[in-house]
């Protein structure tokens, strides 16, 4: 028997795409996407994205009082055209700035050429009891790596 695996997003550049389909549950009475749902979107991305750079949440968060997990601390979103039934949507993500502590993002979602929805949003490292922290070094040199990388 084959096993299917989760989708996976892919790497273009200094760009994270990670691909979507509009389901029925997506949608809202009127057949647009429920607004809230690209913020569900935008969540898997950046967590593919980082299952992409080897960033283990997982075991970070398991090691208990010395791990750590990324927490957004604000988002602007700015919803552009409705997204419907079946539409395939693609989620671009770039990294515009790397701190100690947090970095900031850049997401759009698109049908296409068409933007339906930007997410602009700085993501913090903190620590399990809701503080911020460093993020590790392996983690804040594979987010360098990604960013340095040369568009195609």
């Amino acid at each position: 028997m084959v096993n299917p695996t989760p989708p996976g997003g892919v790497f273009d550049g200094p760009r994270h795409l990670y691909a979507v389909r509009v389901y029925y549950e997506d949608t809202d009475l009127s057949g647009i996407t429920y607004h809230a749902n690209y913020l569900r979107w935008f969540e898997r991305a950046r967590s593919d994205l980082l299952r992409m750079l080897e960033i283990d949440q997982r075991a970070e968060i398991e090691a208990g009082a010395e791990g750590g997990a990324y927490a957004v601390s604000e988002i602007h979103l700015k919803y552009l055209r409705p997204a419907k039934l079946d539409d395939d949507v693609v989620i671009e993500t770039i990294c515009t700035e790397l701190g100690a502590a947090s970095c900031r993002m850049h997401q759009i979602a698109r049908r296409g050429d068409e933007k339906l929805c930007e997410a602009t949003l700085r993501v913090g490292y903190i620590s399990l009891s809701g503080r911020p922290k460093r993020q590790p070094a392996p983690w804040r040199d594979a987010f360098q790596s990604f960013m340095d990388q040369e568009a195609s």
